[in-house]
């Protein structure tokens, strides 16, 4: 086993990812960030390598990969663009929804668009003013005869601008158990996006309001149950969220390092390069050792995630370790690059406002430590990674060692993403489908 819970089946996949990211994303980064708008046909060609379903069984035409294999995805897309990665990690959340809580019918119909990359999901649940107290959301839904009527408006949506399929939680009720969960396809009458506000940081991801106007929605685009749109919103935070937030935070690390350390390895004081000074060599330092605990809390949660062990602590601990070291990295590597770091040439600034755009999803540093207290104190009130942890739990497989080939979206014939005739390469310890018979 590779250090951080991966094997050499996990590494040559992240070779794959990170020659596409420095190929594909990096020369747009450029135009992206003097756009400040959603890059689409960069989403559409990242979403056509298969990668949303990167947690998707193969029977529904997924990778089928696990969490491990979904963190270095958006960690190495992260360390090129973090809007990228951002915009990976907001749909492969909008695919927690359904593998969860759809029904058959529903995992059949779109699991297979998503894993393609023909549909990008989305998770709708924060509203203007209630922020992320979920059950002082507004927005409801009315049973109609065989529908549903949809009115209210959703705030910070995750890839908003490229959705085709929401994942929308509203009222149906009072209280806690008043909550449903329904997927709004974007084409819907009643339903539009609102216009895209300039942001401070992740330039070429889109994040912005949802609107629902006597959006009328078939009955049988109801997740679960009536009262489940709680259940759909928390785990879907707590175990997909917070994970793929980490993973962003630890690639805009990974690059805060790597540029910082080349910065000081080229620059000049005093006759000798910046890097020999010692104050420099500290601050290198306290990069380097937060970026390996940062990584460590990483993997190790989505590892036990996989496993279908108890691990919300470890995801809630994961979040605010990465999101506070990147942060801090960020702000000493400014100190380091000093009056150089202002300008836009360099990327370091981009770093530090990308940095700052992970802290508030699913729950903010004081979040993640409130709920650590509870536990702490034994108040801790279940554990969405135990309730869920048959749907979790990875089964043994193997994963062919010469299936290493690039591709922009699965083969014609081949619903897995495989070519034809060949099983798709998957990492140890996956949910498989029954081997198909080869000729």
């Amino acid at each position: 086993m590779h250090r951080y819970f991966t094997d050499q089946r996990h590494e040559a996949l992240r070779q794959r990812v990170r020659d596409f990211a420095e190929s594909e994303v990096r020369p747009r980064i450029a135009e992206m960030e003097a756009s400040r708008t959603v890059c689409h046909d960069l989403s559409r060609r990242i979403a056509r390598q298969g990668w949303i379903g990167a947690t998707v069984h193969r029977a529904y035409g997924g990778m089928g990969a696990g969490h491990v294999a979904k963190t270095l995805i958006i960690e190495e897309l992260s360390r090129v663009s973090a809007a990228m990665g951002a915009m990976v990690q907001a749909s492969q959340l909008g695919v927690a929804k359904i593998v969860h809580f759809g029904s058959e019918e529903q995992k059949k119909t779109w699991l297979p668009a998503i894993a393609s990359g023909d549909c990008l999901p989305t998770i709708a649940v924060t509203e203007p003013q209630s922020g992320g107290h979920v059950l002082g959301m507004a927005a409801t839904a009315v049973r109609d005869g065989d529908d549903y009527v949809l009115n209210g408006r959703k705030s910070y949506v995750g890839n908003s601008h490229v959705g085709d399929l929401h994942g929308v939680v509203v009222r149906t009720g009072e209280g806690s158990t008043g909550l449903s969960a329904f997927l709004v396809e974007s084409g819907t009458p009643g339903f539009r996006v609102g216009p895209q506000r300039p942001a401070m940081g992740l330039h070429g991801f889109s994040f912005g309001e949802l609107f629902f106007d006597n959006c009328r929605v078939p009955a049988a685009n109801l997740l679960g149950r009536e009262g489940d749109g709680l259940a759909v919103a928390y785990s879907s935070s707590v175990l997909y969220g917070r994970p793929n937030l980490t993973a962003v935070s630890l690639g805009i690390h990974q690059a805060v390092l790597d540029e910082t350390s080349a910065f000081c390895a080229e620059r000049q004081r005093y006759g000798k390069p910046l890097a020999d000074l010692a104050n420099i060599k500290l601050k290198l330092g306290r990069i380097q050792s937060r970026l390996l605990l940062a990584r460590l809390s990483a993997y190790h949660a989505v590892h036990l995630l996989d496993q279908g062990l108890p691990c919300d602590a470890e995801l809630m601990n994961a979040k605010l370790v990465n999101v506070e070291s990147a942060l801090e990295s960020a702000r000493d590597a400014m100190d380091i690059h000093a009056a150089s770091a202002l300008f836009t040439d360099r990327p370091i600034e981009r770093f530090l406002r990308d940095a700052h755009h992970i802290f508030a999803p699913a729950g903010t540093s004081d979040v993640q430590l409130l709920r650590l207290g509870e536990l702490a104190l034994g108040r801790a009130k279940g554990e969405w990674s135990s309730r869920l942890a048959e749907l979790l739990r990875l089964e043994p497989s193997e994963w062919p060692e010469d299936d290493h080939d690039d591709h922009d979206g699965p083969a014609p014939d081949a619903p897995d993403g495989a070519p034809v005739g060949e099983e798709r390469a998957t990492v140890p310890g996956q949910r498989t489908a029954p081997a198909r018979q080869r000729s």
